[in-house]
């Protein structure tokens, strides 16, 4: 009954602003002041209950069926923003406010950001807007401007929104949202950012702070104002696609707010100590093949052993040992190995018929003495992680010379690793007092160095970053690119 009574009340507010228009008289009923005070009304809010009626549910039968039907990618939001009363938010006068011409243009660079204007209605908001500025039919121009302001604020929600928690995973909540509560949603900031005439802010506050985002982001808008040639805008496009996407993974995964930390970026096989978002120790590192790809992670160095023994993985014991031990029981001793049993028990692999022994029965476990063969070489990075991966040393060092390096099972093996403890040890107030590498080799066990001060790590995978205001783009190892440009795009290159 509500619903009729609503669509009755926009039908008698058209009729009467129609009447009024043309210059014909109103009925005469009633006392003159009420009359007077009916019209004003009227008069005053078509637009308003236009859009009340533009967001109604009940016609359309669900909310997912009108906001198709309407075109709104955050009808929810919408709803919620403009409430019971549908009062207008980006129109004076039947003109844009300074608020609206700001948030347009904000919108018109959001190829800046990673994102596409076409996807916030860009053609349909232009169209709403230069039809305002034309002379027209009054009920016409009221039904524009309810369209042009649902649109404007639809478009400037499911911007805040992509920004945040990034266009692909639209539906889960920021952490920033989270502990922000409800002070922290879209359609709060939004409102508060219209009485103060801060639309633009409020628009970018939720984007990523962590310092690879706001590089790669200012990077990405500095290139794409410079010319680029004809022939190649199919490279030019790709470029900017594979930008994006990353820009895309930075607002899945930022980095929580910390002074400092290391960063591994897989795709770059590159490890990086930053400080107050400066560099200040880069050391190339050696990743995980494709088929045994490295983890990503989030983590802190608490400590590292030196001269570690090295407990050799299942996988790599069934996989890759067995069928060597199958042909020669000696192989073992060949690299310093040493075999157990299921208690610990030290055991003679001569002794063992490995004819018999297959990758779902292997009873074992094998360990790797420390020395100078030893696979993690003399020191390993310990962090609480699930995938039981560490940042190690490694005895072959020519590896970091080339140029292809995810050439690992999982683990990460670091150049010039000593650098590495002797700058966390100093950055915790510890006194540096580390052996040669060859005093270590000789050092008969293991022994671990605790951390007073834990460093912050985080593994990530970026095949676009930014350099001194440049973007860097990277080899996209593990072939993750395609189905996030996908996603983001839709089109085939």
């Amino acid at each position: 009954m509500a619903r009729f009574a609503h669509i009755h009340l926009l039908g008698c507010c058209t009729g009467l602003l129609l009447a009024t228009q043309c210059g014909s008289t109103p009925p005469q009923s009633g006392p003159p002041a009420t009359r007077l005070v009916a019209v004003k009304t009227q008069a005053d809010r078509p637009v308003d209950a236009i859009i009340r009626a533009l967001l109604d549910t009940t016609t359309a039968g669900s909310t997912g069926r009108a906001d198709e039907r309407l075109g709104l990618q955050a009808g929810a939001a919408v709803r919620a923003f403009y409430g019971t009363t549908g009062a207008l938010a980006w129109l004076v006068a039947g003109s844009l406010s300074p608020d609206a011409t700001a948030a347009l243009a904000l919108l018109a660079q959001a190829p800046a950001h990673g994102l596409r204007p076409t996807d916030y209605g860009s053609e349909r908001l232009v169209l709403l807007r230069d039809s305002l500025a034309q002379p027209g039919d009054p009920v016409r121009r009221a039904r524009q401007q309810a369209r042009f302001d649902v649109y404007l604020s639809d478009a400037v929600l499911s911007f805040m929104r992509d920004i945040d928690r990034g266009r692909l995973h639209r539906y889960t909540a920021s952490l920033r949202e989270k502990a922000a509560g409800p002070s922290g949603q879209p359609v709060v900031q939004l409102r508060a950012a219209l009485s103060r005439h801060a639309v633009p802010a409020a628009m970018l506050a939720g984007q990523p702070a962590n310092r690879e985002y706001r590089q790669l982001q200012r990077a990405l808008a500095q290139w794409l104002v410079l010319p680029s040639a004809p022939d190649s805008a199919a490279q030019h496009q790709a470029r900017y696609e594979q930008a994006a996407a990353n820009l895309e993974r930075w607002r899945w995964d930022a980095l929580p707010p910390t002074p400092d930390y290391v960063l591994i970026n897989i795709a770059a096989c590159e490890l990086l100590v930053v400080a107050r978002d400066s560099v200040l120790r880069r050391h190339r590192v050696v990743v995980g093949k494709p088929a045994t790809p490295t983890p990503t992670l989030s983590s802190s160095i608490d400590h590292f052993t030196l001269a570690p023994d090295w407990h050799v993985p299942r996988s790599i014991a069934t996989r890759e040992m067995l069928p060597h031990l199958q042909r020669d029981a000696g192989y073992l001793a060949q690299g310093n190995y040493a075999l157990y049993d299921a208690r610990g028990r030290l055991l003679d692999p001569r002794s063992i018929n490995w004819a018999k022994v297959t990758a779902q029965h292997f009873p074992y476990t094998i360990r790797q003495s420390a020395g100078c063969d030893n696979a993690l070489g003399n020191i390993v990075f310990r962090f609480a992680n699930p995938y039981s991966v560490y940042v190690h040393d490694t005895p072959e060092r020519q590896v970091f010379a080339q140029p292809y390096r995810a050439l690992s099972h999982g683990c990460i093996r670091l150049e010039n690793p000593f650098a590495l403890a002797a700058y966390l040890l100093r950055r915790g107030g510890q006194p540096v007092q580390l052996p040669s590498e060859a005093a270590c080799a000789r050092q008969p066990r293991p022994r671990n160095v605790p951390l007073r001060r834990p460093m912050p790590l985080f593994v990530r995978y970026a095949t676009c970053t930014a350099e001194g205001g440049h973007l860097r783009f990277l080899p996209d190892l593990y072939h993750r690119d395609e189905t996030i440009r996908r996603g983001l795009f839709g089109t085939t290159l």
